[in-house]
């Protein structure tokens, strides 16, 4: 059977297009950031310097990752030993995490690395058009994580 109506034109879809620039942004990645570190991996390293003595739980609450998938995180992390878990003092049921020295240095050396890759990925764009492009990604998925709590 065949459909009787135009194609769609995916260029007018943002869905597609955002999944196009996530694997452009991948590829990016791959290239000039890290084979090892995962974006994921990284947002929950660069989380941690910023509040130091997280729980999973809070910590993938900061940068967006469902339960599952921040205990993937944290498992890869640790063993890699660039971040340590121990059982906070004040409640013995919660575990915090924290950077060690290795992570500290892992996430010094990424740093740059990342900022290389956001020029490459949004370079075809002027300065004018990259602070819009943030701002109009900021509203989306602002406006999406509302929609997800309700």
């Amino acid at each position: 059977m065949t459909f009787d109506g135009p194609a769609e034109d995916l260029m007018r879809h943002p869905g597609h297009l955002l999944r196009r620039a996530l694997q452009a942004m991948n590829l990016l990645w791959d290239h000039e950031v890290s084979h090892v570190i995962t974006s994921p991996q990284f947002a929950a390293l660069n989380a941690l310097s910023g509040e130091p003595a997280l729980d999973q739980r809070t910590l993938g609450e900061r940068i967006s990752l469902d339960r599952s998938t921040m205990a993937e995180v944290v498992a890869r992390l640790s063993a890699r030993g660039l971040i340590k878990t121990a059982r906070d003092s004040n409640d013995g049921r919660r575990k915090t995490i924290r950077l060690t020295p290795k992570g500290v240095a892992t996430l010094q050396h990424l740093i740059p690395r990342t900022h290389q890759m956001t020029r490459r990925l949004v370079g075809a764009l002027d300065a004018k058009e990259q602070a819009e492009l943030l701002r109009l990604l900021t509203t989306v998925v602002s406006s999406n994580e509302r929609r997800k709590t309700r």
